[in-house]
């Protein structure tokens, strides 16, 4: 695809759920499918017809096992965060029929215990998984992503 036609083509919405735990931590995940460092925050698709408030506490439980009677929603960005896939993978991720995604982003608070969270799932996104300090947040996200997560952070660092 040239870059005018990758240009024309749709954002897909997504949600992402940024965790905190009491110690003020954010969940992050090492996704199963690289190689190399590559973590990130919970998030997927919205399906057709579903709120994205729903999305997100729906694709929290797909990917961590947390269920909705444990967390909190404290807060949601204001509008969307967009982000384009780079140019090597655009054409391999959802059949080249998008450009990138675009997000609503969540603040949920986690009431539970870290024996309640479990990756270990029917479609398994990641390998493993720690709380990680705001702070260190960014500089371990996956580089193509880290300009979306500067913005979750800017968003909801102070609520943290």
């Amino acid at each position: 695809m040239t870059e005018q036609e990758i240009e024309q083509l749709p954002y897909r919405k997504n949600v992402g759920v940024m965790l905190v735990n009491g110690a003020g931590h954010v969940f992050v995940g090492q996704r199963i499918d690289s190689q190399t460092p590559a973590w990130q925050m919970p998030q997927g698709g919205i399906d057709k017809g579903e709120e994205p408030r729903v999305a997100a506490l729906r694709e929290l439980e797909e990917e961590t096992g947390v269920s909705a009677d444990l967390v909190t929603i404290e807060a949601e960005t204001e509008g969307w965060i967009a982000y384009d896939l780079p140019r090597e993978i655009q054409a391999k991720i959802w059949k080249g029929k998008y450009r990138g995604q675009k997000q609503k982003w969540y603040l949920m608070r986690f009431h539970g215990t870290d024996d309640q969270v479990t990756i270990e799932v029917e479609h398994q996104e990641f390998s493993k998984w720690r709380w990680l300090p705001v702070d260190q947040l960014v500089d371990n996200i996956v580089p193509f992503k880290r300009a979306v997560y500067e913005e979750v952070v800017a968003a909801f660092g102070n609520k943290v």
